[in-house]
């Protein structure tokens, strides 16, 4: 969907400022959301583009005034209550918390780190034949759903070529809404700077698109 949370390419907002010696978490409670978007994985809560696409619907004010963890807070309340396994009350303290209507997978201390570093593949299980091979000259399509989607509008309407062709994955656009994996082919496509931007740096930029996104140039 086009968001302020699409920000690439934008202008406006300030030089990106690197902090020398930034610490892992900046506070405690940082610390503490950190370990929530694994546990509530493992729990089987969310998959990823559930949780980007909620980030992705915050107020654009919320969005620019909150810091990075506070965005992902912001996703595990509403994926959480809109699944039903909160209640507002609970959320904002007022009730005690239900027990779950069924059993629910647990994060033990020995898959940490399996579910940290790995995370989960989104490998399709059977292969889809794709529509472009290594070398194709392809142009990304001119998208704009109100549904999530992983094409930055800056590329859009923009052609590059074909660099790595990855084989079948499940598509995010089906997956944030519940509609299962429907699987097609991600390709990295190489885009040069002067096509995205009107300059010659950096030489190009790389960015993997599903094949639903693209068409021959």
């Amino acid at each position: 969907m086009n968001g302020i949370h699409d920000l690439g390419g934008l202008h406006g907002f300030g030089p990106v400022l690197a902090e020398e010696d930034e610490p892992v978490f900046h506070h405690d409670w940082e610390r503490r959301i950190f370990p929530l978007f694994a546990a509530l994985f493992a729990g089987g809560h969310f998959n990823v583009d559930e949780f980007r696409h909620s980030i992705e619907r915050m107020d654009p004010i919320h969005y620019l005034e909150s810091s990075y963890y506070e965005h992902w807070l912001h996703a595990f309340e509403t994926l959480l209550l809109e699944k039903g396994v909160i209640s507002a009350a609970e959320l904002q303290g007022r009730a005690a918390p239900t027990p779950a209507p069924q059993p629910v997978q647990v994060l033990t201390a020995d898959l940490v780190e399996t579910v940290i570093l790995g995370g989960a593949s989104a490998r399709a299980k059977h292969e889809v034949s794709g529509r472009f091979k290594v070398g194709d000259s392809v142009r990304a399509k001119n998208l704009n759903p109100t549904t999530h989607i992983r094409l930055p509008r800056y590329a859009r309407g923009k052609v590059g070529v074909i660099e790595i062709a990855h084989g079948a994955f499940a598509t995010p656009d089906s997956m944030a809404h519940g509609l299962g994996e429907q699987p097609q082919h991600v390709y990295t496509v190489r885009f040069s700077a002067e096509e995205l931007w009107g300059t010659a740096t950096p030489d190009s930029v790389c960015i993997d698109l599903w094949d639903n996104y693209l068409e021959a140039a």
